[in-house]
């Protein structure tokens, strides 16, 4: 999968999973060219979220609802996730 298809992936998923009120992805990649973790063809990316699904939950527990949303992305096209999980009654 390309990088404009990956990211068209990860913020569909999302926005399917979590009904975000902000969400922006962003891809790393580049940063990271050389790295043992990118010589297999999959990316680092950035997502910084708010969604009321968060509302109540530990940052731990946001976490897994990225990950759980993202599915198998994270085994055949994510290599790393930095995640900014935001609940959207803390803003």
């Amino acid at each position: 999968m390309k990088a404009e298809q990956r990211l068209a992936a990860i913020r569909e998923r999302l926005q399917a999973a979590l009904c975000p009120e902000s969400l922006v992805v962003e891809d790393e990649s580049h940063l990271h060219v050389g790295h043992v973790g990118a010589r297999d063809g999959r990316g680092h990316f950035r997502v910084m979220i708010v969604s009321p699904a968060f509302n109540g939950k530990p940052m731990l527990a946001r976490h897994r609802a990225v990950y759980t949303a993202l599915g198998e992305l994270m085994q055949s096209d994510i290599h790393a996730l930095a995640i900014e999980a935001v609940a959207s009654d803390e803003l």
